[in-house]
């Protein structure tokens, strides 16, 4: 039966050995990606999102498993897998020497198209992130968001039929990272697939047709951002006191099944009847002197989910530019 899935990972092992420790990388890790799909792979720093990327995009060797990634084993057929797949790291690979314009046809060549089609595919690039009024500029002049976007097409330029970004937003501005949001969209809409890693959970929860959550070398959940909040629990209340001195009556007014923070003078109850509730909470404090700062109905998030899983911050490690110089040597595009 052919392949229909853009990636498919089964048993994924890899363990890193020094003189006085092992660490076990990735402990069995299973990984499924439909094609035409954004995949958003996130975890605490260390769980092993980075090893699963490098092993993906042939920059590492399992030392158990199998992976195919675009019908290609990444193993045993690496070097025709590199020639479809591309990858933008967290930091600008690009030469900030150069222009706009010469870098990427500077990628094109690596990717040994020929010189002319190199230049139009520059140009073609160049337009669609509408950096062509800057072409010409040399990129230490560009801004950070301008950087990212270039960076982005030099993962392109082989018209790559999937895509690894990792971290792609790291430091823009937010209006640069809704920027950023727009063409990841564009480049899904155009049939590319997207395992994307980042450290913003709503730019998971806002891009991610599937989410997957990786601690410990394992996958220890997957499904929609709805699907994952839903296991969290349901809506919750939160009341902000404005006084500490209230927060033991209030806490008492609301029930059982309350948190307190004392710290953020906050309390949060399950909402079991919703707007309702909420409606004669606000009432019921009224009545009793006790004035808030702050009152909501709040849908879980997936920093909650996250949190719930893990009980670990969102952390990733990034894919750095002398692990795609690698790629590229591994594929006989650049000089070692």
């Amino acid at each position: 039966m052919p392949e229909t899935n853009a990636i498919t990972a089964e048993g994924l092992v890899k363990v890193y050995k020094s003189r006085k420790s092992e660490v076990r990388a990735l402990d069995g890790l299973d990984l499924i990606v439909e094609e035409g799909t954004v995949l958003g792979l996130l975890g605490p720093n260390g769980a092993g999102k980075t090893t699963t990327v490098r092993i993906l995009a042939t920059l590492l060797r399992p030392d158990a498993g199998r992976a195919t990634v675009a019908g290609y084993d990444v193993v045993k057929e690496a070097q025709e897998l590199r020639s479809v797949i591309g990858l933008s790291g967290q930091y600008a690979a690009v030469d900030e020497n150069l222009t706009g314009r010469e870098n990427l046809t500077m990628f094109g060549r690596l990717y040994q198209l020929p010189a002319t089609e190199a230049r139009k595919r520059a140009d073609e690039l160049l337009e669609q992130f509408e950096l062509t009024d800057a072409a010409n500029r040399t990129v230490k002049t560009y801004s950070g968001g301008m950087r990212r976007r270039l960076d982005l097409g030099s993962a392109l330029i082989g018209r790559p039929r999937l895509l690894f970004l990792d971290e792609p937003t790291t430091g823009l501005d937010p209006r640069s990272r809704l920027g950023m949001w727009d063409v990841i969209r564009r480049l899904v809409r155009e049939g590319v697939t997207l395992l994307l890693t980042t450290q913003y959970l709503e730019e998971a929860d806002a891009l991610a047709h599937t989410i997957a959550v990786v601690d410990h070398g394992k996958i220890i959940a997957r499904g929609t951002a709805d699907e994952l909040k839903s296991q969290v629990g349901g809506e919750r209340i939160e009341v902000v006191v404005r006084n500490s001195s209230d927060m033991g009556k209030a806490a008492q007014l609301l029930g059982d099944g309350h948190k307190l923070d004392e710290h953020t003078r906050r309390i949060t109850i399950p909402s079991n009847g919703g707007a309702q509730r909420l409606v004669q909470l606000v009432r019921d404090l009224d009545e009793a002197s006790i004035p808030i700062d702050d009152i909501g109905l709040r849908r879980p998030t997936l920093d909650d989910v996250f949190l719930s899983l893990t009980g670990h911050a969102a952390e990733q490690v990034p894919v750095t530019e002398e692990d795609r110089l690698t790629a590229q040597r591994a594929a006989g595009r650049t000089p070692a």
